[in-house]
């Protein structure tokens, strides 16, 4: 890969996955890595747009985290009775 400009480096240390333990969320982590190396490497020229991409792309990361994390924390919970 080019030398990626400052704000790209820094955003790219957000996509790392390692510390994350095996399960859904480091699955789905693993996934957004994949597609933001993807992206890096048909994109090689730095903007301001492909930085704005990036952030949220990670936003849309996080969010997939918190939901596998949601559901494995409700595996096994009817969601079909209501709150009584």
């Amino acid at each position: 890969m080019n030398e990626r400009r400052p704000e790209i480096m820094q955003l790219m240390r957000w996509f790392e996955f390692d510390h994350l333990p095996h399960g859904l969320s480091r699955e789905v982590s693993e996934d957004c890595n994949e597609f933001m190396h993807q992206i890096l490497d048909e994109i090689r020229h730095d903007t301001p747009e492909l930085t704005a991409g990036l952030r949220k792309l990670l936003e849309a990361k996080d969010c997939f985290v918190r939901a596998a994390i949601a559901a494995h924390e409700h595996v096994g919970v009817d969601h079909t009775k209501g709150d009584t």
